[in-house]
């Protein structure tokens, strides 16, 4: 079994900077990548980063490539999500989730919710 939760999520004026956190537990969180999704209100879920175990593989959707980093600190069981220059079309609740691939998800946290108004 497999525990995350977000954290991060919050209110921003376009151009601005979140960092969501995603705390980690369990022992299937260490044998997978880990993924952010993200869906806005109306829309599908979509996968925007992804990051293997040891860090030295990572996965960037196009709509938020050279604006989002994905990042992990394995001593604390977090990855992390740095969101820069932020748009208010990345208005959605962003999900931390544990898998294989982007179609093969075990696990998903709860959501935080970001709102970037413009």
């Amino acid at each position: 079994q497999v525990l995350l939760v977000e954290s991060g999520g919050g209110s921003v004026q376009a151009g601005g900077s979140l960092r969501l956190s995603c705390v980690g537990s369990g022992r299937t969180f260490k044998d997978y990548p880990t993924h952010w999704f993200r869906q806005a209100p109306g829309k599908e879920r979509e996968r925007v980063a992804a990051i293997s175990w040891s860090g030295s593989t990572t996965y960037y959707g196009d709509l938020v490539k050279g604006r989002f980093t994905i990042s992990r600190d394995n001593a604390k069981n977090t990855v992390y999500l740095q969101m820069n220059s932020l748009k208010p079309e990345d208005t959605a609740v962003y999900y931390c989730a544990v898998g294989k691939s982007a179609v093969v998800i075990e696990y998903w946290g709860k959501g935080t919710l970001v709102t970037v108004s413009s």
